[in-house]
């Protein structure tokens, strides 16, 4: 054998070696995975991502053990730090340094950081690797690729929920020609195609998919719900809310004198439980002592009412994105307080209640645009609009507590629905809508909500609704269709109508994923 040829024999040996290997390596593991148990992998706020926290609870009290990855920053829905199935794993957030980086260049460095912390919590973190890998889409980089690499190593089924579609959502800071938009799109087909099952939050989401991509797996359809602790207020809880949040309020001076004057524990900007005085001459009642011989004494202490003269509190909870254009809020605003002053300044009948808007959430267009509503507000008599953020337990109560809600979502790929509208049917609250391709799937028009595609037409909306507040015939009529809309699924499969259709999301998810979960295991 020439002496030239044995180097080349011993490099094809390892060649044929590595490949070997690598076909091993990458070859599912059908046996290895740990049954009954799930990592749900969110890249982002855990406490801001509402759904994934309900998928959590669900697989929880169905007996998986159920770690949660993400990032901190907001308070987590109680059940998950009560469940003890159920593990929180938060991910380190990059170097501050990094974030005086233009975005060109901030994106692969992030991206870098994301691949070994996630590596790390799933494949050394959790000891058995798990019978399902349930991933968040969008972001889908890195995420889809690590899911579909750890997939393979370890045998665990992938389940990607499509919330919306990751380049769609890069096309509102980049050109659809550029390179990262192209590359993400590549990414996301080519990843998010063959995973075990396919999540959807609506059909045009599912149905677009299947025909562009092709996507390989069981397809669902799993609508957003909201959690069976979501209610419409009585007046006992609405005081106690705006007990605990007077001191956040109170610090808004320019809400001195547009809020009724309360005193706690007596009575609050919404409700009142003046009590009534006893007499001089009526005895204490049996079993109390007088703190002294001045102290008042009374009767009784009423239950909490609302407030006849209570302003009408309009929600709209916002992430500041630009796929959620403030910009139509603010005009709308605008609008109603020139036409409640011309309502005023005519002496009408029909005049428009003072409005309280408040927006929630976090984000980055959130300095902007309040920095523009606080100049104009100076000068309003009948719209405040302030910003205020709610712990996850006063977040339902908070919706549940209001008049009316808005959305301003668009959707880049407009083929999703916004979570928050879900959360305010589900408390009770009808909604006036942003208009876009699919929103018909939630939003019935004059039956649970209006749909609006102008600051105009929002503004005619808030006056047609909220006319003759507190008493407002349309917004009843809106309400009553939200408290008979059916909430249980004990109804026989050929009764199917829309008003079956919307339930709890435990009911939900009981009925269209547990089936696909529990599949392959017999109790």
């Amino acid at each position: 054998m020439n002496l030239l040829t044995v180097p080349r024999v011993v490099v094809g040996f390892i060649f044929l070696w590595l490949s070997y290997r690598l076909i091993v390596f990458f070859r599912p593991k059908k046996s290895k995975h740990s049954l009954r148990s799930v990592a749900i992998l969110v890249l982002g706020d855990i406490g801001r991502s509402p759904r994934m926290m309900y998928h959590a609870e669900s697989f929880a009290e169905n007996n998986f053990m159920t770690y949660i990855i993400g990032y901190g920053g907001s308070k987590p829905i109680p059940a998950l730090e009560r469940v003890p199935k159920i593990q929180l794993r938060y991910l380190p957030e990059p170097p501050t340094i990094l974030k005086f980086l233009p975005f060109v260049l901030l994106a692969p460095f992030k991206i870098i950081h994301q691949i070994i912390a996630i590596l790390h919590e799933l494949l050394i973190y959790i000891d058995e690797p798990p019978e399902y890998i349930l991933v968040q889409n969008p972001p889908s980089i890195p995420t889809l690729a690590l899911v579909w690499l750890v997939g393979r190593i370890q045998g665990c089924k992938i389940i990607i929920d499509w919330h919306n579609l990751g380049y769609s959502i890069l096309e509102l800071k980049l050109p659809k020609t550029h390179l990262y938009v192209k590359l993400a799109k590549w990414f996301e087909a080519t990843f998010g195609r063959t995973a075990y099952a396919h999540l959807f939050v609506t059909e045009a989401m599912r149905n677009f998919l299947v025909e562009e991509w092709g996507l390989i797996g069981q397809k669902v359809i799993l609508h957003d719900r909201p959690p069976k602790h979501f209610h419409r207020c009585s007046a006992q809880e609405i005081h106690d809310l705006f007990t605990r949040l007077k001191p956040s309020i109170s610090r808004h001076k320019f809400l001195e004198g547009f809020l009724p004057e309360s005193k706690t524990p007596f009575s609050t900007s919404m409700t009142d439980r003046k009590p009534l005085p006893a007499s001089s001459h009526s005895p204490s009642p049996v079993g109390t002592n007088p703190v002294s011989p001045t102290a008042p004494t009374y009767e009784n202490i009423q239950p909490p009412r609302l407030r006849p003269d209570r302003v009408a509190l309009v929600v709209s909870s916002t992430s500041w994105t630009p796929d959620e254009n403030f910009g139509i809020l603010l005009e709308a605003l605008t609008i109603y307080e020139q036409r409640a002053e011309e309502l005023a300044e005519a002496d009408s009948r029909k005049r428009l209640p003072k409005m309280l808007m408040v927006v929630t959430g976090k984000g980055p267009q959130r300095e902007e645009y309040m920095n523009k509503i606080n100049t104009l507000q100076a000068t309003w008599r009948w719209v405040k609009c302030l910003s205020l953020w709610l712990e996850a337990e006063d977040y339902p109560v908070f919706l549940g507590s209001a008049d009316l809600g808005v959305s301003l979502h668009s959707s880049s790929s407009a083929k999703d629905l916004p979570m928050k509208v879900v959360d305010m049917f589900g408390c009770g609250l009808p909604v006036c809508a942003l208009n876009f391709e699919c929103l018909p799937e939630l939003v019935k028009e004059g039956k649970n909500g209006l749909i609006f595609n102008t600051s105009e037409e929002l503004a005619k909306q808030f006056e047609l609704l909220l006319a003759s507040f507190p008493s407002s015939p349309r917004l009843e009529v809106l309400r009553s269709s939200l408290r008979n809309a059916t909430r249980s699924l004990d109804h026989d499969e050929t009764t199917h109508t829309d008003e079956w259709d919307w339930c709890s999301w435990d009911e939900n998810w009981n009925r269209n994923l547990r089936p696909l979960v529990l599949r392959e295991i017999h109790i």
